[in-house]
């Protein structure tokens, strides 16, 4: 699987972005797909994930109620609407693939052990 990232920018606090991310290769529904995201000198941590068969998402609690994670099969994209975005926000966000993961099997993942990964799109929070 192959995932192509894009999205990212520089907004200010409060601001939006949407985070994109299309899949190619192997069946798009056999996987669980996630957003990750890395600051400066911090590990990878679990930002969103969503289930490609039923839709059931997860959300890392600092984004809970801002960031919504939905998918498209047909275009095999699976896109970040982020809201409300704070300083604290400020990272590169990786697009992942993780086979048969559900939505919370993801959101438990070691990030050792996911499947697939994006290449890195920067988000920068300003204040």
């Amino acid at each position: 699987v192959q995932l192509q990232a894009s999205g990212g920018g520089l907004v200010q606090a409060g601001g939006s972005l949407k985070l994109s991310c299309t899949a190619s290769g192997r069946t798009f529904s056999d996987y669980g797909m996630g957003w990750f995201r890395q600051a400066p000198g911090k590990e990878r941590e679990f930002v969103a994930s969503i289930s490609i068969i039923d839709g059931t998402t997860a959300y890392a609690a600092s984004v809970k109620g801002r960031f919504t994670i939905t998918r498209d099969n047909a275009k095999r994209t699976v896109y970040l609407q982020m809201n409300g975005l704070k300083t604290e926000d400020t990272a590169a966000y990786f697009c992942a693939a993780d086979r048969w993961s559900t939505a919370q099997e993801m959101a438990r993942q070691l990030t050792s052990n996911i499947d697939y990964w994006g290449q890195g799109t920067q988000v920068t929070v300003s204040s």
